[in-house]
C-alpha cells in the first residue's frame, strides 16, 4: 500500500506526493465503505506504511482504534529502500503507534527478517499465526506488496489496493487458512487494481541461494514450508 521512488538507494523512503495524496484518499473512501468495523490496526514500523496508516485509517485511530507498528510486516529485501529506520526514533516521530511488540533487532535484516527464501517464508509464518492469535474479530494490516505476496496471502498487490481475507480452519502449521472475500477476490483487489489469482513462490522473489559443492540445487534448497493458498 505505497508508493515508492524509483530510487532504491534512498533509505526508508516517505510517499511520493502521488502516494501520500490521491492514492491514500482514494483508499481512505474504499475502507470506508466495507461493512466492517476496524478492530485493531497493524503497520509494518517502515516511513510509507506509517504514513499510509496515518492518512488512510486515521479517521478509524482518531476513533480510538489501536495501531501497532511490528517488525514482521516490514518489506522484503535489505535495499535501503526496503530497510526501517531506528526504532526508537520512529516511535518518537509517530507516537500515535504502539511500538511496545516491535522486535528489538529492528531494523537489521538478520534471523527471521533475513532477505531469503528461508527467512521470508519463517517471518510469513509468524505474521499469520501473530493475526490469528489476536482476540480482535477485525484487523487491518498495512504492509508491502512483496512481503504480502510471498510471505502471507499470495497474491498481487497493486499501490494503495486492498483485500478482506477470514481465516479458514485449516493449515495450522503455518499459521491457518486464508480465504478470501469474494468482494475483492472478483474485483482484483479491493480498488480493481490488482490482479486476479494465486501467486506461489518464484526464483526472482528472492536471492540467489548458495549450493555447497558436490550438493544438488535441490537438495540444498530443500522443501517449501508454506503452501500456496487455495
Amino acid at each position: 500500500m505505497h508508493r515508492l521512488s524509483i530510487d532504491y538507494s534512498i533509505p526508508d523512503p516517505a510517499l511520493t506526493v502521488l502516494g501520500a495524496g490521491l492514492q491514500c484518499d482514494t483508499l481512505r473512501a474504499a475502507l470506508k465503505q466495507l461493512p466492517l468495523e476496524i478492530d485493531l490496526i497493524v503497520s509494518s514500523p517502515m516511513r510509507r506504511t506509517l504514513q499510509t496508516t496515518t492518512n488512510a485509517l486515521g479517521w478509524r485511530m482518531a476513533e480510538g482504534c489501536p495501531a501497532i507498528a511490528l517488525a514482521e510486516f516490514q518489506e522484503n529485501s535489505a535495499k535501503p529502500c526496503d530497510t526501517g529506520s531506528d526504532a526508537a526514533a520512529m516511535a518518537a516521530e509517530w507516537s500515535a503507534f504502539d511500538w511496545s511488540e516491535v522486535d528489538p533487532v529492528f531494523p537489521a535484516k538478520t534471523g527471521l527478517y533475513e532477505f531469503s527464501k528461508d527467512g521470508l517464508t519463517r517471518r510469513g509464518v509468524e505474521a499469520r499465526k501473530w493475526l490469528r492469535g489476536r482476540k480482535e474479530k477485525v484487523i487491518a494490516v498495512v504492509s508491502h506488496a512483496g512481503f504480502l505476496r510471498v510471505g502471507v496471502s499470495y497474491c498481487q498487490y497493486a499501490n494503495a489496493d486492498f483485500r478482506v481475507f477470514e481465516f479458514a480452519e485449516g493449515e495450522e502449521e503455518i499459521g491457518g487458512r486464508l480465504v478470501e472475500w469474494e468482494l475483492t477476490e472478483e474485483r482484483a483487489g479491493g480498488l480493481g487494481k490488482s490482479e486476479k489469482g494465486v501467486f506461489g513462490w518464484e526464483t526472482q522473489h528472492f536471492p540467489e541461494e548458495k549450493v555447497e559443492e558436490g550438493v544438488p540445487a535441490e537438495d540444498a534448497q530443500g522443501a517449501s514450508a508454506v503452501k500456496v493458498a487455495s
